[in-house]
């Protein structure tokens, strides 16, 4: 696994004394398309977030977006990955981390280095590694309602 990501996960013991439960370099990277590896950081399920127990919610199986919930993850894009034209039912909320990437949309790209950040609200996209170093992106996805644009839903897809 090239994507090695540091996790520090805090909680409280049974006292209510603040302690750190996980320290690692993340173990549950997967890919869902060549040339794309993701690592899951954390989960949640509802609103508000429940902070209680020390369970790995880490580790949870998720796909790209958890219904009533989040998903903060780090994503590698490698040059020259495979496309996935997708659209997601979240607003995801992207940090840049390192190299450069492009995201498609229907008629038009913009592209994206380390440093920037983009709001990503439910439209069809795909991301794009030209260059000749891998990508990555640090990704907050929030569940939210399917887009309805002139009328029409447009759910997720991809």
């Amino acid at each position: 696994m090239a994507l090695n990501v540091r996790r520090v996960i805090t909680g409280h013991d049974a006292n209510g004394k603040a302690k750190v439960l996980i320290d690692e370099v993340a173990k549950n990277a997967s890919s869902g398309r060549p040339g794309a590896t993701a690592v899951n950081i954390w989960t949640t399920e509802g609103f508000p977030a429940n902070n209680d127990g020390d369970a790995d919610a880490g580790l949870r199986k998720v796909a790209t977006t958890l219904p009533n919930g989040t998903i903060f993850r780090i994503i590698e894009f490698a040059p020259g990955l495979a496309a996935r034209n997708h659209r997601t039912d979240s607003i995801d909320y992207i940090v840049i981390i390192s190299g450069e990437i492009e995201m498609e949309l229907d008629d038009s790209r913009v592209s994206l280095k380390a440093g920037d950040v983009m709001v990503q609200r439910g439209t069809i996209h795909n991301w794009v590694n030209r260059g000749t170093a891998p990508c990555v992106l640090a990704v907050i996805l929030v569940d939210a309602k399917s887009v309805e644009a002139g009328g029409k839903i447009l759910p997720a897809q991809g």
